[in-house]
């Protein structure tokens, strides 16, 4: 897929074909991303959980929120959508650096462009807590986990649809259940000079 495409299709997506796993290939190759993102002074701090285990995934799901934008847990997947698999992303409490945030950013959109290559789609969860997750996968004290990456095939469609700067940015579901993802327009947010 051209990188624009594939830039594009890659949406949040929160419903999923749960009967259909990822392959040990794809994994490998989602993860294999890892290695090729940028981060701050090349220290590589962050440390990473991959979570195959139906049962592992199955509780990470359970103690995640989804799509806060939209009302009633409509975003929620249900039995049947949930995420087939999980990346959790751990970062080092004793070697904290100012840009410990976009290295994260820099390896989500590696993580998450890999698996939009291969068709697999992706939701990226900031709403976990660190100690529910470290109950789940009994990692180090010296880590935090604050987000974790869900992954699938998805069931759904997410399309962007342009905006303008007065217009609500919240994404919504349109009358067949997919996602709607209002973006502004780049003139609206780009000064050229």
């Amino acid at each position: 897929m051209e990188l624009e495409k594939l830039l594009e299709w890659r949406r949040s997506y929160r419903k999923f074909d749960e009967e259909r796993e990822l392959s040990k290939d794809d994994i490998d190759g989602i993860l294999n991303s890892i290695k090729f993102a940028s981060c701050a002074n090349n220290r590589q701090f962050l440390r990473f959980i991959s979570v195959e285990s139906k049962e592992k995934v199955l509780k990470i799901f359970d103690k995640t929120r989804w799509a806060a934008s939209l009302p009633n847990g409509a975003g929620r997947p249900k039995e049947g959508e949930r995420p087939v698999y999980f990346i959790a992303i751990l970062s080092d409490k004793e070697k904290k650096l100012k840009f410990d945030g976009v290295d994260q950013g820099l390896v989500i959109s590696n993580l998450t462009l890999a698996a939009a290559e291969r068709g697999i789609g992706s939701c990226i969860i900031g709403s976990v807590t660190d100690d529910k997750m470290r109950q789940i996968l009994s990692y180090d004290e010296r880590y935090t986990c604050s987000l974790v990456i869900a992954f699938g095939y998805p069931n759904i469609k997410s399309k962007i649809k342009e905006i303008n700067l007065s217009e609500d940015q919240s994404y919504y579901l349109d009358d067949d259940g997919n996602y709607i993802v209002p973006k502004y327009k780049i003139d609206d947010i780009v000064r050229r000079i």
